[in-house]
C-alpha cells in the first residue's frame, strides 16, 4: 500500500495536477462499476470502534473526505469503498458553472501542497441532486448496518451579484436539502471574488438563516447546517463567526478552508511564485487550522460540532484534532499524494491508538 508514492512520483508528479487527479478519480470510479467495491469495502471497513456520533447522525469513523474531490457527486460510492466515514460533495452553486480558465490546480510537492484557483466548476444543483439520491439511496444498500454519511457543500455562483448571493443560496438549498445529510454554508473560497466578504457576520446572518429555514423546509426534516471558514480570519472575526453560529443555533463550524498565505513555504518563492493566485491546501496549513480549531473549542465548547481540515496526513495528526476539540476530521490534500488506502490507514492508526 505504500507503494504508493513512488506510483505518483513515476505516473503523476509531472502531469498536469487537474489531468492525475481526473486520471486518478476515473480509476477510483471504474474499480466500483466493476464491481471491486465489496472487496474494497471489506478491506478498507474502519474498526466499530471509530464509530461516532455527530450532528444527529452515526459516523462509521470521524474522519472524512472534504469538499473539492468529488466536486458534482460523481464518485460517492466509490470514495465510501475506500473506508471515508463521510464524503463530502462539492462545492455546488444555484446555476452551473465552468469554473476558471485552466491551468487552475498546482503542486507544491516539496511542502506536500497543493494550490487551486478552480472557481466552484460543477454542473449546478439540479443536475448533481438526482445523482445524490441515487447514491445515498446505493449507500443504504451496501451498508445495512451505519452507512457512511454525505455531506453537501455550497456556494454562489460567479455571475450572481453578492447582493443577491442569497437567493443563489436558496436554490441549492431547496435542491440538495432533501438528500444531503448534512449541509455546508460555503463563503470562504478565495476564488470566487467577494465570496469572502460574505463571512462579515452581518451579511452572513441572513445567509444562514434562510439557507437553514429553506433547507429544513424542502426537506421536511431538519437538516444539520454548518458554516466552512477561512484560516485567514483574524482571531476577532474567527470569534464573532463562533459567537454568531451560536446564536443562530448553527449544528456545527467546518474549520478551515484553503488560504491565500505564502508564509513559511519550503518551494523556492519563484516557482510559488510561478503558479499564481489561489487557496493553498496541505500540510503549510496544519498550525494555522489547528489553531483555529482550539479557538473555537475555547469558545463554543460541546455546544456545536468542530470539523477540522487543513494539513492532517495521518492517524496520530488527526487523532490530535480530536483530542483539541474536533468531532470529526477532514483531508483531501494528502489523498493526492498519499493515494487511494489512505482513509484505511488513517482508520487503521486511529484504531491502535484508541486501544
Amino acid at each position: 500500500m505504500r507503494l504508493y508514492p513512488t506510483f505518483f512520483r513515476v505516473c503523476f508528479s509531472w502531469m498536469d495536477a487537474e489531468r492525475a487527479h481526473k486520471i486518478g478519480f476515473t480509476l477510483i470510479k471504474a474499480a466500483h462499476r466493476v464491481g471491486a467495491g465489496g472487496v474494497l469495502r471489506r478491506l478498507c471497513a474502519p474498526s466499530p470502534t471509530l464509530q461516532t456520533e455527530a450532528l444527529g447522525l452515526t459516523f462509521p469513523t470521524p474522519f472524512g473526505l472534504a469538499a473539492g474531490f468529488d466536486k458534482e457527486g460523481r464518485g460517492i460510492n466509490a470514495l465510501a469503498n475506500l473506508g471515508f466515514g463521510h464524503v463530502e460533495v462539492g462545492t455546488i452553486t444555484g446555476r452551473a458553472q465552468p469554473g476558471n480558465p485552466q491551468p487552475r490546480l498546482f503542486r507544491l510537492v516539496q511542502d506536500r501542497a497543493v494550490i487551486n484557483r478552480m472557481g466552484f466548476n460543477n454542473d449546478g444543483a439540479a443536475a448533481v441532486a438526482p445523482r445524490l439520491a441515487g447514491a445515498v439511496a446505493e449507500l443504504g444498500r451496501a451498508y445495512p448496518s451505519v452507512r457512511p454519511v454525505v455531506g453537501v457543500n455550497i456556494g454562489k455562483t460567479k455571475l450572481v451579484e453578492l447582493e443577491d448571493a442569497l437567493g443563489d443560496y436558496l436554490v441549492s438549498a431547496r435542491t440538495l436539502a432533501p438528500t444531503a445529510d448534512y449541509l455546508v454554508v460555503n463563503v470562504s473560497s478565495p476564488n470566487t471574488p467577494g465570496l469572502r466578504l460574505l463571512q462579515n457576520v452581518e451579511t452572513l446572518r441572513p445567509l444562514l438563516s434562510g439557507v437553514r429555514e429553506t433547507a429544513d423546509s424542502a426537506a421536511g426534516r431538519h437538516v444539520p447546517l454548518l458554516v466552512k471558514i477561512a484560516p485567514d480570519l483574524s482571531d476577532d472575526d474567527v470569534a464573532d463567526v463562533a459567537a454568531l453560529a451560536l446564536d443562530l443555533k448553527l449544528d456545527g463550524i467546518i474549520c478551515t478552508n484553503t488560504t491565500i498565505s505564502r508564509d513559511g513555504l519550503a518551494s523556492p518563492a519563484e516557482l510559488v511564485a510561478e503558479k499564481g493566485a489561489g487557496g493553498l491546501s496541505g500540510a503549510p496549513l496544519k498550525a494555522r487550522s489547528l489553531a483555529v480549531l482550539r479557538q473555537l473549542k475555547s469558545i463554543v465548547g460541546d455546544r456545536l460540532t468542530l470539523i477540522s481540515v487543513g494539513g492532517v496526513e495521518t492517524g496520530a495528526e488527526v487523532q490530535e484534532r480530536l483530542d483539541a476539540g474536533a468531532t470529526l476530521v477532514q483531508g483531501y490534500t494528502a489523498f493526492l499524494y498519499e493515494g487511494p488506502f489512505w482513509a484505511a490507514r488513517i482508520n487503521r492508526e486511529l484504531a491502535k491508538l484508541r486501544k
